[in-house]
């Protein structure tokens, strides 16, 4: 009966109670069901705010529109920079399941400060109307400033482990022995996009109203509720999980590696006998399979007993006297590391999308902000203009996974049928032509403004907000095509023992992306500044600023960074058949 049964659990997982999880029992879709429940309420309680905090910012907080903008791209950054630390401690020390429930608590904390805080004036700089451009309202300082910033990054911590976690849990809850379990958990990636963008649109319409109509602490409340409500919706489906046991350290692996082939390159560059000690070294490599490995047998072509040939320097960490015992190192080990170093190109191709991406939060809002956003009777907000991406993406994530994936599948006949970066490179082309049309609905924004003699006013311009739609529905398109590309691809091609943290990078990139975009802002102001008498990006009225000028940079540098993925692309070789 025990043999049975444990031919019938899955190795290297656990339920919730820590016993063995069993097939048939846990996994599958209906576990993956309730993480897109949850991911639609998270994601809720993040963007409600995120996409209109930089309205709050400036007109609660008085913070001028550069330091708003750049307020929210390090918060947004620093949240997803965190999915690092979240995926790596679900690989090391904790599972997928407990960091979530740990990370949401913590953005719950930090919702209700910023709850708090909007509720109470006295927790709030005095309020000011700016009827003559000249003047300046008091910017929030002392404990308010402290209370506003404990809130938003305890919010950046709690979104950052739940980036971290969520994700991968879900796509564990798949058997990838299989070619069904592999295209379940496929969809899964597409449909977590899917329900990032349901959580969006209920946060940039409804919660947005409120906040605009009916106060902003009533839209840190609706969210305050949401992630709370998050919490119990999540334990329900803990009879259903499957939860990966941690193994060890990806970090500390990586570091291992990369100081034992530094030392060992150093010290043969500085001995006599170099070639003596490489052929000693290569004839006792260290071999080591685990009874992970062994259990998830997914066709990986990761050889146990003799390094590859890409990344030979690595190779030199397998000897049997290192440095220090510490720094003894497997094949298995050293493999991993390559894998991890030669998905590296991909993660920084992506960082200019979501600089690109970065300016829906930022200045694309405050454009919208300038301009007339009443359709018919109705008036919309500034920070709703969202709507459109998210409404095509909810559109589309359905249509790619139920019709293009399948004719692509039998067109090229793979399991694929379009691969990981072919999906990361569509995103990447349409970013491209996203800032090409935010340049040129800038342009015109502009003349219209000269044209009514609205430059030094504050008064809505004479033209309709759906010109911004347009730049948002091509950013829309290419964060469906790379976010999810990006997450399966990372997810699929990282080692076994480092996989939350490897679809954190998905994350990383995205906040990498918001803080290079509060850097660009500084050095474009900076360099124009020095030959200018106003930097581009400068002052409280965006009918100043050359916007249109800095989204043609943006454009170019995204056609480099194009080509450049091209080059790193055409190198890759996927690793798994598999999936």
């Amino acid at each position: 009966m025990d043999e049975v049964q444990q031919i019938n659990t899955w190795e290297g997982y656990v339920d919730w109670r820590n016993k063995p999880a069993i097939r048939g029992r846990h996994g599958g879709m209906l576990a993956a069901f309730f993480v897109l429940v949850v991911e639609i309420l998270e994601n809720l309680a993040y963007l409600a705010n995120a996409s209109n905090l930089v309205l709050y910012l400036s007109k609660f907080m008085h913070f001028s529109p550069s330091s708003s903008a750049n307020i929210v791209t390090n918060f947004m950054g620093t949240a997803f920079f965190l999915a690092l630390l979240g995926g790596f401690l679900a690989d090391a020390f904790f599972t997928t399941y407990h960091i979530y429930v740990i990370s949401a608590a913590i953005e719950f904390m930090g919702l209700l400060i910023l709850t708090v805080q909007a509720q109470i004036p006295s927790l709030k700089p005095p309020t000011c109307v700016l009827a003559d451009m000249n003047s300046s309202c008091q910017e929030v300082s002392g404990g308010e400033a402290v209370m506003l910033f404990a809130g938003l990054y305890l919010v950046a911590l709690g979104v950052g482990g739940i980036k971290g976690s969520l994700p991968p849990h879900g796509a564990e809850q798949f058997d990838e022995t299989t070619p069904q379990g592999r295209k379940q958990r496929a969809a899964f990636f597409n449909y977590y996009v899917f329900c990032l963008s349901c959580g969006a649109l209920i946060a940039v319409t409804f919660v947005v109203w409120i906040e605009d109509n009916k106060g902003w602490q009533w839209g840190f409340g609706i969210s305050t509720a949401t992630i709370l409500l998050s919490i119990p919706l999540f334990f329900l489906g803990s009879p259903f999980y499957r939860n990966k046991i941690p193994n060890r350290s990806p970090i500390t692996t990586t570091f291992k590696v990369l100081i034992a082939a530094i030392y060992k390159a150093y010290k043969c560059r500085n001995s006599s006998n170099t070639v003596m000690g490489m052929h000693s070294s290569s004839s006792s490599y260290t071999a080591e399979t685990s009874e992970e490995e062994r259990s998830n047998n997914t066709k990986q072509t990761v050889p146990s007993q003799i390094p590859t040939e890409d990344l030979r320097f690595l190779n030199t960490a397998l000897n049997n006297n290192p440095a220090h015992p510490t720094l003894q190192c497997t094949v298995k080990e050293v493999e991993e590391v390559k894998i991890v170093l030669k998905i590296l190109p991909t993660l920084m191709s992506t960082i200019m999308l979501n600089c690109c991406l970065a300016q829906l939060s930022t200045f694309s809002v405050q454009q919208a902000a300038t301009m007339n956003t009443k359709l018919g009777s109705l008036k919309v907000p500034p920070a709703s203009l969202p709507i459109f991406p998210v409404i095509f993406i909810i559109s589309l994530a359905p249509l790619y996974n139920h019709v293009i994936i399948p004719l692509a599948r039998k067109a090229t006949k793979t399991e694929m049928g379009i691969t990981h970066l072919q999906r990361i490179g569509a995103g990447l082309v349409l970013s491209v032509v996203a800032m090409a049309v935010a340049a040129m609905v800038e342009t015109k924004r502009k003349k219209v403004a000269i044209n009514a003699g609205l430059v030094n006013s504050t008064e809505p311009l004479p033209i309709t907000f759906l010109w911004i739609a347009l730049q948002y529905l091509f950013l829309g398109s290419a964060d469906l095509f790379t976010l999810a590309g990006m997450m399966e691809f990372f997810f699929t091609e990282a080692p076994l023992s480092m996989r939350s943290l490897a679809t954190s990078l998905s994350w990383a990139s995205l906040a990498m992306g918001y803080y290079f975009s509060s850097v660009l802002v500084s050095i474009v102001n900076d360099v124009t500044s020095a030959y200018r008498h106003t930097p581009w990006l400068f002052g409280s009225n965006l009918n100043h600023y050359h916007l249109e000028r800095f989204y043609w940079l943006m454009c170019i540098l995204s056609c480099l960074n194009f080509l450049n993925y091209l080059f790193w692309a055409n190198r890759y070789k996927y690793r798994s058949t598999g999936p």
